[in-house]
């Protein structure tokens, strides 16, 4: 596993209370909401099947109308993300942070490129605020993967201080055992070792899995005890810990430049704030 440590603002999920002066009060509790858009935008121009090149734009049109505070991105090229990054800061005082993994050519051991030279991989923005209190980019190749298969899947975690931990990856297609042998490190050895490293936080993992519900094997095989589920009713999942309730969940069209529809969660948690003097 890699870390690379940046420093810039923190989530703005936390909310100021407000005071009483000159009294000694509990704080009210704060209800945060946190929206995550996952994307498979099918833009490598391998899959011909999927492939229309106006994905990209389209993701931009969704991020400016729903804005989401979390953005997974699969299938995609590296310059993407920094259309992406401007299209979901819409406002000067908006800071994103824009996160990149490629995946791996087994055969030569560098990043998988897409048809027009770009790496080929997965990605993470996280819509930041003041204060400034760091954030650190993860992220790690999966030890079981295809040999078959040229495309080494990765996975990729974006940390904001002590507020959340975004994550995603896109899971091998070639065999529905491979991706859940995958999605459990993630979910059963990657993720608790962050959580080790830096201290447990709100976390939640989405992505396309190329798994299923119902599906065999079954998605929720991987899913840690105690997080929270949903899916599209297809292979887009979303996994959060407890402290993370899911509200709803909603497909966006994608105006069929990609084939899949965009999935939006829509999660709340509810602080507990120690006492103001």
């Amino acid at each position: 596993m890699v870390r690379r440590a940046y420093h810039g603002p923190v989530v703005g999920l936390i909310l100021v209370a407000a005071l009483l002066a000159g009294c000694t009060v509990l704080r009210p509790a704060e209800t945060v909401r946190l929206r995550v858009l996952q994307l498979n935008l099918c833009n490598s121009g391998m899959a011909l099947g999927c492939y229309t090149g106006r994905a990209v734009d389209q993701a931009a049109e969704v991020i400016r109308a729903e804005r989401p505070e979390v953005v997974t991105l699969n299938e995609i090229c590296s310059g993407d993300v920094d259309t992406l990054e401007r299209a979901m800061r819409q406002v000067p005082d908006d800071v994103v942070v824009a996160a990149f993994q490629p995946a791996r050519n087994g055969r030569t051991g560098e990043p998988y490129r897409c048809v027009d030279g770009q790496r080929y991989g997965i990605g993470v923005l996280v819509r930041l605020a003041a204060p400034d209190r760091g954030h650190a980019v993860h992220h790690g190749f999966y030890p079981a993967q295809d040999p078959a298969d040229p495309e080494q899947r990765a996975w990729l975690c974006v940390e904001a201080g002590t507020d959340l931990l975004a994550c995603t990856t896109h899971l091998a297609y070639t065999s529905a055992t491979l991706a859940l042998a995958q999605c459990t490190h993630l979910l059963g050895t990657a993720v608790p070792q962050l959580h080790a490293d830096s201290g447990h936080r709100p976390t939640v993992v989405s992505g396309d899995l190329n798994l299923r519900q119902g599906g065999s094997p079954d998605v929720r095989s991987c899913v840690p005890a105690g997080y929270g589920h949903r899916h599209d009713g297809g292979v887009q999942q979303l996994m959060a810990t407890a402290e993370l309730k899911i509200d709803a969940t909603r497909s966006v069209d994608m105006d069929r430049t990609t084939d899949h529809a965009a999935f939006l969660v829509t999660l709340t948690t509810v602080r507990q704030p120690p006492p103001a003097a």
